[in-house]
């Protein structure tokens, strides 16, 4: 089949709109796109020389939903059903994924990184990862009333910091501090108050707070009117009124930037846990030992296992977790614009690029 993509040759240069063919291969099938996220990790790939494992010319973009329309032997009962692609499919079959390490599987496939990614009409991927949708017309079912293309952002935005707070042990009555509250961290924090977790908002973006102000968060923060000492004040304050030690205290790192990763580093306190979800590729300064003197753990996430995905499916149609506020569509065509504007300017909402045909 002719798929038509947004290919880039060369790292900051527009990309091009290319044609080539894709069959699916055994156990591998081909996905209409729906809808591509645009993630910061894309970013990192167009403008920062952040690698990825198959050199361009590459499409990028791993959040992905759509509709399958081909697939190789052994994958055809998937032909006709609506998915969201998981942004990290592991094997399912080594060692690391025998052992529950999913996550690190050296053979894991990852869109617009290993292979052509979302932005584009169509993405060849294999079938074993798949995260089947339901129903999107049945009004019991999707509650929500979303459309597959909302759905997209689950594949990175959403499903990478619910994976993070199940590694937490996060619980009911601690507190959830999230350090960057656009995309990732936007979700996160509504996965934490589902969770009955007490939840701090912390971001440079008024526009961002004021919408995690509706959405879970009972403190915000904004780092350009209180110092770090101001912030790690208020957090305290907020962790005593709600009773909660500091190893009750889960700190969620979910800006990708150095600031930000400093000041989650630094809000660790005695028996605290540190996730680092966000990504930068610039260096951050920090005291190690903090990690030994206060008995605390930091801990990296990498994507999310396919298995969560049916459970994040059901909240977002269900609408315990909210989609719509935080997503902005565009038409694929704008894609060289809107990665110019993320990168100067950043965004309130998660943008998810749609193809026209």
């Amino acid at each position: 089949m002719k798929v038509e993509s947004w290919m880039v040759r060369a790292p900051s240069e527009p990309m091009e709109l290319a044609t080539r063919e894709e069959t699916p291969a055994t156990g591998e099938v081909l996905v209409k796109v729906a809808g591509c996220g645009v993630c910061h990790t894309d970013l990192g790939f167009f403008y920062d020389g952040v690698p990825t494992r198959h050199p361009f010319p590459l499409t990028l973009g791993h959040e992905v939903s759509g509709t399958v329309v081909a697939a190789g032997a052994g994958a055809d009962e998937w032909i006709g059903k609506a998915v969201v692609v998981p942004a990290v499919i592991p094997c399912g079959r080594c060692r690391a994924c025998r052992e529950g390490h999913g996550s690190i599987c050296p053979q894991q496939i990852f869109p617009g990184n290993d292979l052509h990614g979302g932005f584009g009409t169509h993405l060849r991927v294999p079938a074993h990862g798949l995260c089947a949708v339901p129903d999107l017309a049945d009004p019991h079912v999707n509650r929500a009333g979303l459309d597959l293309a909302a759905l997209s952002v689950i594949a990175d935005a959403v499903s990478t910091p619910y994976q993070a707070i199940e590694r937490s042990g996060l619980a009911r009555g601690d507190v959830a501090v999230f350090v960057g509250a656009g995309g990732v961290g936007s979700f996160g924090i509504q996965v934490a108050a589902g969770r009955g977790a007490h939840v701090v908002a912390i971001d440079v973006d008024e526009g961002r707070l004021a919408r995690v102000r509706e959405h879970g968060a009972a403190l915000t923060l904004n780092p350009r009117e209180h110092d770090f000492k101001a912030i790690k004040k208020a957090v305290q304050a907020f962790c005593d009124q709600h009773e909660a030690p500091t190893w009750h205290r889960k700190v969620y790192e979910t800006s990708g930037t150095t600031a930000g990763q400093e000041t989650a580093f630094g809000l660790l306190g005695h028996g605290g846990y540190l996730s680092v979800v966000g990504f930068t590729p610039k260096k951050v300064e920090l005291r190690l030992s903090n990690l030994m003197a206060f008995d605390a753990t930091a801990q990296g996430n990498w994507g999310c296992l396919p298995e969560h995905y049916p459970d994040i499916v059901d909240l977002a149609l269900a609408g315990t977790l909210a989609l719509e506020p935080f997503v902005e569509r565009r038409p694929l065509a704008t894609i060289n614009q809107t990665f110019a504007e993320l990168h100067e300017h950043g965004s309130a909402r998660r943008i998810v690029l749609i193809p026209e045909n």
